[in-house]
């Protein structure tokens, strides 16, 4: 599962650090971190898909939010028993939980 989360953030991370550092032109003496590049690359795929170089990087936000939600339910699900496990722990142990079930049975007691 740790190998799962590595090899799925490593691409997003380098991704978006590209992005943000391409995007603001802080290039660092590379070239694929100048604007201009930037600019080519979303020009390329623009061309590819048929459709305006501004409109990609929405889908792409779009995209990353929808497989991080997907690999968090993944995650979610693997650990479900262990989540389980810690809420009734947290429940049992919670003053609000223990005093209003004291004063239910109280107020039901004959």
């Amino acid at each position: 599962m740790k190998w799962f989360v590595i090899l799925w953030a490593g691409p997003i991370a380098f991704l978006g650090a590209w992005y943000g550092l391409s995007y603001h032109d802080i290039s660092f003496g590379f070239f694929m971190l100048t604007r201009e590049t930037h600019d080519l690359v979303f020009e390329i795929y623009g061309n590819i898909l048929g459709m305006e170089p501004d409109a990609i990087p929405p889908l792409v936000a779009r995209a990353l939010i929808v497989d991080t939600l997907l690999v968090i339910a993944i995650l979610v699900f693997r650990r479900r028993r262990v989540i389980a496990a810690w809420w009734k722990s947290r429940r049992a142990y919670d003053p609000a939980v223990v005093s209003r079930d004291s004063d239910a049975s109280l107020s039901s007691a004959p």
